[in-house]
């Protein structure tokens, strides 16, 4: 029997993720009416108001679908979310909504792409002709400048990743694929690097390589306890952001305030400058061009800061004139989340139109980790603007953990944020509408910023 102060109980299970465990468990007792917490689901219907704050696959989906009279059930996953988390699905999800709104600003917030699907590389000359004519075209061309990017569909963590400029090197990197899955059982070694299993080469994405990214040096924001003191002589690093957002119901998007900025290990130099691997048929050395905390793990938190942490950083890029005058203001951060705003609240009206493959739920919510790389202006038709952000991906079940002790104080803020926003006002005893109502877009409450507030008609959603 739950406490007479228990307004639900809540399932709670991460079994590969002990912080997100202890940060929803926090989360929770945080509130007001803090609920019942078990690691188990209950054997029959429930009774009493559910929540369900769990990874996908341990969730009674049956249960988020199911409606009863005695009863709600509030669950931390969409069931039908892969126009968003499969990269091959969201590719197809922007490039149908641009057929449809050529004028939307993903045209310049999201990276050209191709998908396209395939086993051996034999198959690709078939596909020069058909899916792939006009990335074979640009190819032909045979510009030095020009990179592209190649990225199994289903991978994370920046597993098979590659870069090429000619169809050659595309074809060598598939060539490469098939004899990686031919020693795959003998090279079991669990190092730390840029190969891809079997499994995961069937789907692929290709997408125009950003060659100008904005560089800083991290040690300009040094970390508590770093003993080395800044030079004057700056190496430019590339970085991508990691933020936060959380969809909630039938719809409201929500980015959290608070951006991780996620540093390569070495600085940047652009593909071809050090032909590292290129000739001899190795893969290029991608250490300069690779943010992924997950293939860091050695540097620890030295690659990570929080995008305010940034501000009056130089800005190393070689478009931006002289290093001792460009820093990152204030006013470009601004303008820098209020670009993420707008490119995430678009991308989620591009999976709306793909309602097959993204369906939202009144009684669900979700937290995603978005991953955003900024570029120099010329990218953007927008002249008045100093800076261009892309959206690169969008991740389900981010990996958390790879922030870092020194930042954790930032996740368990956000899980808070999660829980007051989304979960309590779903089993107030009286109606959240008017809040919602009274939240306007662009309004930021508790670190998070509403981008988006639609009603989806369908599966329940009003």
């Amino acid at each position: 029997m739950s406490s007479p102060n228990t307004s639900f109980k809540a399932f709670v299970s991460w079994p590969s993720a002990p912080l997100t465990a202890s940060l929803v468990r926090n989360a929770l007792n945080s509130l007001a009416r803090p609920p019942e917490i078990s690691e188990a689901l209950p054997n029959d219907i429930p009774t009493q108001d559910l929540l369900q704050w769990s990874t996908y696959d341990l969730l009674n989906h049956d249960l988020t679908y199911s409606a009863s009279s005695s009863s709600r059930t509030l669950s931390s996953s969409y069931v039908i979310r892969k126009a968003l988390i499969r990269k091959h699905y969201l590719a197809r999800c922007v490039s149908n909504y641009l057929v449809k709104h050529p004028e939307s600003l993903l045209a310049r917030g999201v990276p050209r792409t191709w998908d396209l699907e395939l086993s051996f590389a034999d198959e690709l000359d078939e596909m020069w002709g058909d899916e792939l004519y006009d990335l074979g075209h640009e190819l032909d061309e045979d510009s030095a400048d020009k990179w592209w990017i190649l990225k199994p569909g289903m991978a994370d963590r920046g597993m098979g990743i590659r870069l090429f400029r000619s169809k050659e090197q595309l074809e060598n990197i598939f060539l490469g694929f098939e004899n990686d899955s031919e020693d795959e059982a003998e090279e079991e070694d669990g190092t730390q690097d840029t190969s891809v299993v079997t499994s995961q080469l069937r789907h692929f994405v290709i997408q125009e390589y950003l060659s100008d990214p904005v560089l800083i040096d991290p040690t300009e924001a040094p970390l508590p306890g770093d003993t080395a003191t800044p030079g004057d002589l700056h190496s430019g690093h590339k970085f991508h952001l990691r933020a936060y957002c959380v969809a909630s119901g039938a719809l409201t998007v929500y980015l959290y305030d608070r951006i991780l900025a996620l540093f390569s290990a070495v600085p940047y130099s652009k593909p071809g400058d050090n032909a590292d691997g290129e000739e001899d048929g190795q893969p290029m050395d991608l250490a300069a061009h690779l943010t992924n905390t997950s293939l860091q793990t050695e540097r620890g938190e030295s690659g990570v800061r929080l995008l305010d942490e940034l501000i009056g950083c130089h800005i190393l890029s070689p478009t931006e004139g002289s290093r001792n005058e460009a820093v990152l203001t204030v006013e470009d951060v601004q303008d820098i989340k209020d670009q993420m705003s707008e490119v995430l609240a678009e991308t989620f009206n591009a999976a709306l139109n793909m309602s097959v493959h993204y369906q939202t739920l009144p009684n669900a919510f979700e937290l995603y980790g978005i991953d955003f790389l900024v570029t120099t202006a010329r990218y953007s038709s927008d002249s008045k603007r100093r800076f261009q952000v892309h959206l690169l991906e969008v991740n389900s079940e981010p990996a958390i953990e790879l922030t870092g002790p020194r930042l954790t104080w930032i996740l368990q803020d956000l899980f808070v944020s999660i829980a007051r926003t989304c979960v309590e006002p779903f089993f107030s005893a009286t109606s959240d509408a008017d809040t919602k109502d009274d939240w306007a877009v662009g309004e930021v409450r508790q670190h998070l910023r509403k981008c988006l507030q639609v009603e989806v008609r369908g599966v329940g959603g009003w």
